[in-house]
């Protein structure tokens, strides 16, 4: 609404002047109630502070009235009050505007039939809103509907923050952890929540209406523009809604609400403050009932996403990655994984610290993270020219020491962090080949994809039927007849594809006469009806013999 404009006729919300739940009622929210808006109201000066909130509706015909409000009032008047010179008119408004009034509305009846320009002049001057009634109004009715309006809201007010309440005393009752927390913040208040440590790495995020990409592009510089604050409060050059997270006099980091967007409805209200009042001490008893330190929480989170590929896009997992201070432009990025007896029944806590500490030792970025009861996951983030394998070897060394029987897997190297999941899940599937007992190549303690041959892929695909099927059906003859006969026709027929289909080779490496073996041999084919002649049909038995051995791999 501009100056002398008409205010707004009534809202079409649930009433006279209804307005959304958790917003304060406001000058134009007053000036569109039916019972002002039958006076014609006019905006002659002041129209940017049609958004003040009205605390109150008081009426006047004293000449001092400020001596009597508190702020944030709707002042009425019929103009009989107002002095007559321009001075004594300045020093009204002045009063008025000094106490921080919400606006003046005075009618053109009885006095006055337009708006004296000394008052004109000394609102505009202050910045007082001037609103003039055309017609007469029942200023009794104005204050009953409006005191009505602000009680009633301040009781549902009250109603809500209560629910606020409750809703964070179930969590804290039932242990909620932080990721829980801030869940709940983020839906009771309809805005982003942030949870950052003392060094501004965003530890969790819940957006609400927009991405992660939106919410923590830039977070360190921005978090950095925002000061700290002792409570919560607005700060920043982008309005954010903070408070401390604490106990004792520690500080362990800060909660942040985010605005919606740049426009006023997107303020926070008292409702908003009670929300992240209440997170921040929900956090703090989360913190000290969970053990877990939060960038550990954050971490493993974080890899589990990646793992479980539940990023909505490359662009927000690259901003969450760089929020937790892994570098997204390091070019080039290699997942680990560490398979560890010791810590299946753990929480993954003392080798996630080993591990943290050699990499900052070797002064390598990277996130560290339990995905599931004995496996450790790593995203290495490497400067370009920098080789991966000697951290992955100093990485497997102290796997190794803190079990002698770890395994530990690499995916292939990936140059863009969208990739990272390919590097994750193929580590992943070198650590389903892992085959116990194979020996690995010398000077190297981790394995790779390049050493999934065979044997190795027939180990991953182990549970799979149809290799068990397979192994059976080549082979589950010349089996048999060896239980029942108590022969060793298996054996026979493994020295022979060893040795590429030469008899004499197959007859020295059994402890057998060249005609044992014709002998043997031409029994195999007969059980198997199988030409072990044949080039194709020895790689079948040769492919069923190393199914056989893997499905017998304890």
């Amino acid at each position: 609404m501009g100056e002398n404009h008409r205010a707004a006729g009534p809202p079409d919300a649930d009433g006279p002047g209804a307005t959304a739940v958790g917003h304060p009622l406001t000058v134009a929210d007053v000036l569109a109630f039916p019972v002002l808006a039958a006076g014609q109201p006019r905006v002659v000066t002041g129209a940017a502070g049609l958004g003040r909130p009205v605390r109150w509706v008081h009426i006047t015909e004293l000449t001092d009235p400020a001596s009597f409000l508190k702020g944030g009032e709707l002042v009425l008047t019929t103009g009989m009050p107002l002095p007559e010179d321009a001075a004594g008119v300045r020093r009204y408004v002045d009063e008025l505007a000094d106490i921080e009034a919400a606006a003046l509305v005075i009618e053109l009846i009885r006095r006055y039939h337009r708006p004296p320009h000394a008052l004109v002049q000394a609102c505009r001057n202050r910045g007082l809103p001037l609103v003039t009634l055309a017609k007469d109004v029942n200023f009794l009715e104005v204050t009953q509907v409006v005191h009505a309006r602000i009680l009633g809201d301040q009781a549902e007010a009250m109603r809500r923050t209560q629910r606020i309440h409750e809703a964070f005393t179930a969590l804290t009752l039932r242990g909620a952890g932080p990721e829980d927390v801030v869940r709940a913040a983020a839906e009771m208040s309809g805005h982003t929540v942030v949870l950052e440590n003392l060094v501004h790495q965003a530890l969790i995020c819940e957006p609400s209406g927009g991405t992660v990409e939106e919410a923590l592009g830039g977070w360190e510089q921005r978090s950095r523009a925002t000061p700290p604050g002792d409570h919560a409060e607005v700060l920043g050059p982008e309005g954010w809604l903070v408070a401390p997270v604490e106990y004792q006099g520690e500080r362990w980091g800060r909660v942040a609400m985010l605005p919606a967007g740049h426009s006023e409805a997107s303020a926070f209200g008292p409702e908003d403050v009670a929300v992240l009042e209440r997170t921040a001490m929900a956090l703090t008893i989360a913190r000290l009932i969970h053990a877990t330190p939060w960038e550990r929480t954050a971490q493993r989170s974080a890899l589990r996403h990646l793992a479980e590929q539940r990023h909505r896009s490359p662009e927000d997992a690259r901003a969450r990655f760089a929020a937790l201070g892994l570098p997204a432009d390091a070019g080039r990025f290699v997942a680990v994984l560490m398979d560890l007896r010791s810590s299946a029944d753990g929480d993954g806590a003392e080798p996630e610290s080993r591990l943290s500490c050699e990499l900052r030792t070797a002064g390598v970025p990277a996130l560290v993270g339990a995905l599931s009861p004995g496996r450790i996951g790593l995203l290495l983030a490497l400067r370009p020219g920098r080789p991966w394998r000697p951290t992955v070897e100093r990485l497997s060394r102290v796997a190794l020491d803190l079990d002698p029987g770890a395994v530990v897997s690499v995916g292939s190297e990936v140059t863009d962090l969208s990739d990272a999941a390919r590097s994750l899940r193929e580590a992943a599937r070198v650590a389903e080949a892992a085959l116990p007992g194979q020996p690995l190549p010398a000077g190297r303690s981790f394995h790779e994809l390049s050493d999934i041959g065979l044997r190795r892929l027939l180990y991953a695909l182990r549970e799979d039927t149809r290799i068990q099927s397979y192994a059976e059906r080549q082979l589950g003859r010349l089996i048999d007849h060896d239980a029942r006969h108590h022969t060793d026709l298996l054996a026979t027929l493994r020295h022979y594809l060893d040795a590429a289909g030469n008899k004499t080779t197959a007859a020295r490496r059994g402890g057998l006469s060249r005609e044992t073996v014709y002998q043997r041999l031409r029994t195999i084919e007969r059980l198997l009806d199988c030409d072990l002649e044949s080039g194709e049909q020895r790689i079948e038995l040769q492919v069923a013999l190393a199914a056989l051995d893997v499905l017998r791999v304890r």
